[in-house]
């Protein structure tokens, strides 16, 4: 979409002060309590949506959820509109978001735009009386976090963040085993996003795109989601360094990023702590994968280098190590991860593997039976911006040297 194009619609849902309090009291206890819900009684209400975005917004499954309708499509490109009609079966196209969210038979948009512009087409899809699915992060900078918060609250519509970390298989498993106490506590988590190659991104035609030197912890969604979502702690303090290598490519990036790769080590309100390793360059094999340790078993994440889902007990037997000494000897087992996404936490249509380890038809699912059902959906904006602002901060501390920072919040007090 076109970031200097104005936008200025006005409030078109205003709830009674009661409602308004009953939905912030609903925001705040899902925001704060891990889900591990599965699919509700069906219901026959269809949500008319429009997806903006026709990159990423290809991936998802709303024209296969049964109280869905896809009402139009939107991205400013013609072949990408003509790639999302195709692959939703919609007739109806705009040539913009502005244009789409004045549909009056659009209730919710699906926004998968660049980045930068996810506020903006948030704020604006809210204020014109839609509800919101967008794409990951929440916001590029503190001043948008708190801008999408309020406008959340004033005009009491849903907002669903896109994290497709929250419904990967194994983190559907590890939220069930913290519900289920088998971890114990979790006293260290760490996660990795490692993904080099993405400057072939970069560019476009010669131009840069929105994604020319975008810093990592700009970026951290699909790791920070690995322990909020799962223990609903949050995030207080971070010493984050960044590395970089005086690429020419890294120069003149609209962000002023000199890092390819940043490692930050979080403090949480618990006093835990998580290390996030989100790196765009190096000699590593890539993925989206956490280890969650506790005091009675620890869970870990399949290892590109080749060791599948394993599980880690605590136990009676003693072994001695290589100095002699005498330790307790730990439980390994092999996980069979359970295919989440073959039971009834999905309605019977959505039940085949999809992107980000089968998480997309959970992402298309949960958006759709929160509208339906009038609840707040798990990625909420406060679920959303514990994800997101904890990165803005650690960028900031790896620009200062690893400088340890303050963390803000943005939940309901």
């Amino acid at each position: 979409m076109n970031p200097n194009r104005p936008l200025s619609h006005a409030i078109t849902a205003h709830p009674s002060r009661r409602e308004f309090l009953g939905r912030a009291a609903a925001i705040a206890g899902a925001a704060l309590v891990p889900r591990f819900a599965f699919a509700a009684e069906p219901s026959p209400r269809k949500i008319r949506v429009g997806i903006v975005g026709g990159r990423f917004g290809l991936g998802f499954q709303f024209h296969e959820h049964p109280n869905c309708i896809v009402e139009a499509v939107s991205d400013l490109r013609p072949e990408r509109r003509a790639a999302l009609q195709k692959t939703y079966r919609c007739d109806k196209a705009y040539e913009s978001l502005e244009k789409l969210i004045l549909d009056k038979n659009i209730e919710a948009v699906g926004i998968f735009t660049p980045a930068p512009d996810h506020v903006r087409h948030v704020v604006a899809t809210l204020r014109a009386g839609k509800h919101a699915l967008c794409a990951v992060p929440a916001a590029m900078t503190l001043e948008e976090c708190r801008l999408l918060v309020d406008t959340v609250k004033q005009t009491g519509l849903t907002y669903m963040m896109a994290e497709t970390s929250y419904y990967q298989q194994p983190t559907i498993s590890a939220r069930q085993f913290w519900q289920e106490k088998k971890f114990g506590e979790i006293f260290y988590c760490e996660s990795e996003y490692h993904h080099a190659g993405l400057e072939t991104l970069w560019w476009e035609k010669g131009k840069p795109t929105w994604r020319h030197g975008l810093a990592p912890m700009n970026y951290p969604t699909h790791c920070t989601a690995h322990l909020v979502s799962v223990t609903g702690e949050r995030l207080t303090e971070v010493s984050c360094l960044g590395w970089g290598d005086d690429d020419p490519q890294l120069k003149g990036n609209p962000y002023n990023n000199p890092f390819w790769n940043e490692t930050a080590f979080f403090k949480t309100n618990k006093g835990h702590p998580f290390r996030v390793a989100v790196y765009w360059k190096g000699a590593h094999r890539g993925g989206e994968r956490a280890q969650w340790y506790g005091n009675k078993m620890s869970f870990f994440f399949p290892h590109p280098n080749g060791l599948g889902p394993v599980i880690v007990r605590t136990s009676g037997q003693k072994e001695k190590d290589a100095g002699g000494f005498e330790r307790q000897l730990a439980a390994f087992e092999q996980y069979k991860q359970p295919e989440w996404w073959k039971t009834n936490m999905l309605p019977e249509p959505l039940r085949h593997d999809s992107g980000h380890h089968g998480s997309h038809t959970f992402l298309t699912h949960e958006f759709l039976d929160a509208l339906v059902h009038n609840r707040q959906p798990t990625v909420n904006v406060y679920e959303a911006i514990a994800y997101t602002a904890p990165g803005i901060v650690a960028h900031q501390s790896a620009l200062k040297g690893g400088e340890q920072m303050k963390i803000p919040s943005f939940d309901p007090v």
